[in-house]
């Protein structure tokens, strides 16, 4: 069904829908190339959230070299206005004669529906060439129209053995330079920073995503069930979006933090008096996050683990040695046999700086 040249298109449409990765949140990050003849007259990917969608930069680069073209598009084009005219309307216009989709749209107001059209107007459409590649591209947005929640990656640093602080709480730094470099990386490509209060209180982090690139700051949202969060705190310093997870009723205690400029998310208490987790992510996922990159201590890290909450980690391992007496990576009460391990397929391992990055699932 798909020729090598089809292939060969399509990738470099997944390479353009890459570089929207930082800014188009909400939106899904989409690729577009428009071939005729076997060359290439038009690329664009989505740039921005509210900006131009990548078919319109692709076919305003073809320009006329459209008509009876084939258009490469990662994500089945809209048919429906939002803050842009439908993308369908545009191929129609230009005489577009074939166009290949990588996956068809989750989204309910889309799915299908832009495909039919193009067919019903005598396109020739074909769907699922490199699908895998392209759900990957935009695993967040994917989960949040198909379960309701988002893709939570889970980030953290360990020794070599397994140790991620010492007992005093001295952890800064476990891993180098090129590694919390990475880490800003996995930040600026994520919609919102997870974090529990112990961990605003004990380090006072900023958890912003510094990269050389442009970039749609992440939104920091701190579980924090009784309102402690510091009117001083440096994320509440910055001018970006702070949102504190809490069931705290208290009108005095409420007041007094919104005076800091952050926002709430008011959630059902739980047996440990905490947050209700499966209710943030809903939260989230109504307030359009995708992505959930969740940069805590052991014991959030493990209550979202015990949750099932997590899709990914990320673990970055130092090659150096912290001790039995410094903490552990994942506080995960109630283990207490080997059936009762967590099992994990590990997805990729590479080096990055002098420390060791693993990608992992669970099963």
């Amino acid at each position: 069904m798909f020729t090598p040249q089809d292939y060969q298109f399509m990738a470099r449409a997944l390479q353009l829908a890459e570089r929207g990765s930082y800014t188009t949140d909400p939106n899904p990050n989409v690729g577009c190339v428009v071939v005729r003849d076997g060359q290439v007259v038009g690329e664009g990917w989505h740039i921005e959230a509210g900006g131009p969608h990548a078919e319109v930069h692709a076919l305003n680069q073809a320009g006329k070299l459209a008509q009876g073209a084939t258009a490469y598009v990662t994500l089945e084009p809209c048919s429906h206005h939002g803050r842009t005219p439908p993308c369908v309307d545009a191929l129609l216009g230009t005489g577009v004669a074939r166009v290949v989709v990588a996956m068809e749209d989750p989204y309910p107001q889309v799915s299908g529906n832009g495909i039919k059209r193009l067919q019903d107007a005598g396109i020739d459409v074909d769907c699922g060439l490199m699908n895998e590649q392209a759900q990957a591209l935009n695993a967040g947005f994917v989960s949040r129209q198909q379960r309701g929640r988002p893709y939570v990656r889970c980030k953290m640093a360990m020794s070599l053995d397994g140790r991620t602080a010492m007992a005093s709480g001295e952890s800064k730094w476990i891993t180098g330079r090129a590694a919390r470099q990475d880490v800003q990386r996995l930040r600026a490509a994520s919609s919102a920073i997870v974090t529990g209060i112990g961990t605003v209180l004990a380090d006072d982090p900023q958890m912003n995503a510094r990269v050389d690139e442009a970039v749609k700051q992440p939104v920091r949202v701190v579980l924090d069930s009784q309102l402690r969060f510091p009117a001083k705190a440096k994320m509440a310093q910055d001018g970006g979006q702070v949102w504190l997870a809490t069931n705290q009723t208290d009108v005095a205690i409420r007041q007094a933090v919104l005076l800091s400029g952050v926002n709430l998310i008011d959630l059902p208490v739980v047996a440990s008096g905490g947050v209700d987790l499966n209710a943030l992510m809903s939260a989230l996922a109504d307030r359009d996050v995708n992505d959930v990159l969740v940069e805590a201590g052991p014991t959030l890290a493990g209550a979202m683990l015990a949750a099932e909450l997590v899709d990914e980690l990320v673990i970055y391992m130092a090659p150096c040695l912290m001790g039995d007496a410094a903490r552990g990576l994942f506080h995960l009460p109630g283990l207490e046999s080997i059936s009762q391990r967590l099992a994990l397929d590990i997805k990729d391992v590479r080096s990055v700086g002098a420390d060791i990055r693993i990608t992992a699932r669970l099963k």
